[in-house]
């Protein structure tokens, strides 16, 4: 074991680590890569809907094509282990651009209701 000073924001603190050899070293998952799903464009005078925040789609409740009422669930984001419903907001026909599985940030396109 070695022991190390370290001062953080003018705080001193003493540390030891350990070394350890290469068998105990533990990785992390790799992570599901991110679907690539190309967005649909915006029909014109088409409402988008975006992403509130980063999450993963959980599940996609209507298909591209389907007819949607002003509040009908579209999808269901995960973001910090809630589960949020992404309700349609206005009626029209939706145009979905994202998959189940799939990691989407904040802002980008989910679907298109026209």
């Amino acid at each position: 074991m070695k022991n190390y000073k370290v001062i953080i924001n003018g705080t001193e603190y003493q540390v030891g680590i350990e070394e350890i050899d290469a068998s105990e070293v533990k990785s992390a998952p790799a992570q599901a890569p991110k679907a690539a799903a190309a967005p649909a464009p915006a029909p014109a005078g088409g409402t988008n809907v975006n992403a509130p925040m980063p999450g993963t789609i959980l599940s996609v409740k209507v298909n591209s094509g389907a007819s949607v009422k002003k509040g009908d669930t579209i999808l269901v984001l995960e973001a910090m282990k809630m589960e949020n419903e992404i309700l349609a907001p206005c009626d029209g026909v939706a145009t979905v651009s994202v998959a189940q599985g799939a990691t989407v940030d904040t802002g980008e396109l989910l679907a298109v209701i026209a």
